[in-house]
């Protein structure tokens, strides 16, 4: 990642050859449309991915952790997680199908896009955020939430009022995960794409064929940046409310 920064300041169009000191590319990086756009439609793909992944995965881990016994249990925590053991290609493939088939049977979505992305970026997102909070939630004291029912509070308030701030960090680090996963997708995004929606890794891995351009050593600099920035903030919310937390407990 050093070299990376280092060479993203080489005024040479050969990455490999380092010429001198130079801002250029940060320049010509800021007049590529192409690349502006694609980085857009990554970020705008990726943050809506992430929330909706940190919904439904909340819902199924609480649904795995709270109703261990229901009929279909083994089965529901077993398509949650597949997607974490099942290889990107057969992801790909197999939504791309269900899409295709959609289409045909119903007619949506009629054409494979930013939508078809972000609906196969909350698949395989879903899971790793269900792994995630239930971790957390099995962490959890359930005489809390018993007491605050025996109060008088019902099921739903207790979720929300109880047991949704306890489990703030790991929705949090659920976010962020989904959040990057869905950034740097490019097998899956690949295979449900359509000719007018290119990621930011697509666009890459194209550009990579045909040599390395100097421009992607920038993007990338820039992106190191604004990660490194979001999760040290991230870290530090994160380690304040585990503090909190501890002595929350340590007064219980």
């Amino acid at each position: 990642m050093l070299m990376l920064v280092i060479y993203s300041f080489n005024s040479s169009r050969l990455v490999t050859v380092w010429a001198s000191w130079s801002t250029k590319w940060y320049g010509e990086l800021f007049n590529n449309s192409a690349l502006i756009k694609a980085v857009i439609l990554s970020l705008s793909i990726a943050a809506a991915s992430a929330t909706v992944a940190v919904v439904l995965g909340t819902l199924a881990s609480f649904t795995i952790v709270r109703f261990r016994r229901f009929r279909g249990a083994n089965l529901f925590s077993f398509m949650m997680t597949a997607p974490l053991v099942m290889p990107d290609v057969i992801t790909g493939l197999a939504l791309l199908l269900l899409f295709v088939a959609m289409g045909q049977a119903i007619g949506w979505p009629q054409d494979r896009g930013a939508l078809t992305i972000w609906l196969a970026h909350v698949t395989f997102c879903t899971a790793y955020v269900t792994v995630v909070v239930s971790a957390r939630l099995r962490e959890l004291d359930k005489s809390l939430e018993e007491a605050a029912m025996d109060l008088g509070a019902n099921p739903l308030k207790v979720f929300f009022i109880i047991t949704i701030p306890m489990i703030i960090p790991a929705l949090v680090s659920g976010w962020l995960l989904a959040f990057t996963l869905s950034l740097d997708d490019l097998v899956i995004a690949s295979f449900v794409a359509g000719p007018g929606a290119t990621t930011l890794p697509m666009l890459i891995f194209s550009k990579v064929r045909l040599g390395v351009d100097p421009q992607i050593n920038a993007l990338a600099t820039i992106i190191l940046l604004i990660v490194g920035i979001i999760g040290f903030v991230s870290w530090l919310l994160i380690r304040r409310a585990e503090r909190r937390h501890l002595k929350e407990l340590r007064r219980h």
